[in-house]
């Protein structure tokens, strides 16, 4: 009985064994053939989704703002040459380099001794005249009063002839007579005449002697006048530039010794191009009395003021392009002539327009829009103006308030799925933006208060507003990074 048990036991081992070794080599078989058609079948590519970023397009009415480059002129500059050559005797006090002066007031004078020398011998001259003017005078009166005596004698030998005449036709007189009263007569008449002649030659003196005391009294204006121009006065309220002259020094006619100018006539020269300049046009074909921004950096510490569109030039330099305007400054405080500054010009509206990053535009002026299944499409637009890192363009109505990608990449294209990386949305957290502003060390504040204060071409003005704005607890972060890179620190 056992042994039969045994037997049924050993026998059943043995059919599951078989049975076991069956089943894995069908499942062996059948991995081999589904293998092989595995091979044989072509694969199946999956689609590559990219991300990137989007943003929506609307249309809007925009106002361009043209930027452009330009230098700080003065309207109001004067060169300031010696009058006359000789020796700097005299220089007032605030005649340097950048010194204010009033209108008016002394700032040098030349050795005025030769000039003195001058005008003491026009003035002796004129005297001189004078006394000859008067000694003609009295020469003129003393010859009418002599031609005036002739006449009375000639008529007393007229009197005397007519009566020796009478004398003679009543037979009383002699011939003789007659003919010495005629000729006492002529003598008379004789004497006349050369009293007229000495009257003339008396009047044509009084006239010589007139003509010479008036050149006496020019050549007495003049030397005054060269006298005075040996002091050098200021024509206007400014400032000094260029100062060429030490006290003492030689100074020949017409150097230039200064430049005077005024710092409340200041304009900006810019220069735009043509297609700019078109733009700004009015229908008129004039230049509109627009509103200027000038913006001028100085370590950080931006100054701004406001300017008016005054002009044009009248032609275009050699070797230049488009056209040059100028604007006139309303507001200079902080600023200098020389400085290069950066000039916004607002241009007129546009309307129905869109404001887009320009890495969004492609070189053939076309966007990608975010179409159906999150699949791209190119669309065209037209490029009006780049303004910084945007640009506005013109697109077409239907893409109003369609989603286009902000910033393409080479491997986007027509057709492509993305998945769209939206703007964070109103109202969400915000990823906290780097500070503005940095409170500083007492070290760190003097260094940078002594490097304000040893630097010589920052304008007093703006070295004033820096310094208080370094005595606040917070400083600009920007204004310190710029403080620091100048200073090598």
């Amino acid at each position: 009985m056992r042994f039969f048990t045994r037997s049924v036991i050993g026998l059943f081992l043995f059919c599951t064994t078989v049975g076991l070794l069956f089943v894995a080599a069908w499942q062996i078989n059948e991995a081999r053939v589904s293998q092989g058609e595995e091979r044989g079948r072509p694969g199946q590519a999956r689609e590559r989704v990219f991300t990137a970023e989007v943003t929506t397009l609307e249309l809007q009415d925009a106002v361009p703002v043209l930027t452009a480059f330009g230098e700080l002129r003065s309207r109001r500059t004067l060169e300031l040459r010696a009058p006359a050559e000789g020796t700097v005797l005299e220089l007032a006090a605030g005649f340097e380099e950048g010194g204010a002066v009033e209108a008016g007031a002394f700032l040098l004078r030349i050795d005025p001794a030769e000039a003195q020398s001058a005008l003491d011998v026009a003035q002796a001259d004129l005297n001189e005249d004078e006394n000859n003017l008067a000694e003609a005078e009295a020469a003129v009166i003393l010859a009418a009063e002599d031609v005036g005596a002739a006449r009375v004698q000639a008529e007393l030998r007229h009197n005397a002839l007519a009566r020796q005449q009478d004398l003679l036709e009543r037979g009383v007189g002699s011939a003789v007579a007659v003919e010495t009263a005629e000729l006492a007569a002529a003598g008379a008449d004789q004497a006349i005449l050369s009293r007229r002649q000495a009257l003339a030659g008396a009047e044509a003196n009084l006239d010589q002697a007139a003509s010479a005391l008036e050149r006496s009294r020019i050549a007495l204006a003049q030397a005054a006048r060269v006298l005075a121009e040996t002091e050098l006065r200021a024509e206007f309220s400014g400032v000094l530039s260029d100062v060429a002259v030490v006290q003492g020094g030689l100074v020949n006619r017409n150097e230039q010794l200064a430049s005077l100018i005024d710092p409340d006539a200041i304009e900006v020269a810019f220069r735009v191009s043509t297609a700019q300049y078109a733009r700004l046009l009015t229908d008129e074909g004039r230049l509109p009395d627009a509103d200027v921004t000038v913006l001028l950096d100085v370590y950080g510490a931006d100054l701004s003021a406001p300017a008016r569109l005054t002009r044009e030039s009248g032609s275009v330099a050699e070797g230049q392009s488009g056209r040059l305007l100028f604007a006139e400054l309303t507001e200079t405080r902080g600023f200098r002539v020389g400085d290069f500054v950066t000039v916004q010009l607002q241009e007129p509206e546009l309307r129905n327009v869109a404001i887009v990053p320009s890495t969004a535009l492609d070189a053939f002026n076309q966007v990608l829009v975010l179409g159906e299944n999150d699949r791209l499409e190119e669309a065209q637009v037209q490029l009006l103006r780049r303004q910084g890192d945007d640009i506005i363009i013109r697109a077409p109505p239907r893409l109003a308030g369609s989603e286009i990608v902000a910033v393409r990449a080479p491997v986007l294209g027509e057709g492509i799925r993305i998945n769209p990386l939206r703007p964070t949305p109103a109202g969400a957290p915000q990823i906290a933006e780097a500070p503005e502003t940095i409170i500083l060390d007492p070290e760190r504040r003097a260094r940078l208060v002594a490097f304000i204060e040893d630097t010589s071409f920052i304008p007093e003005d703006v070295k004033a507003r820096m310094l208080l704005q370094l005595q606040e607890e917070e400083v600009p972060i920007r204004m310190v990074t710029r403080l620091e890179s100048r200073m090598g620190g």
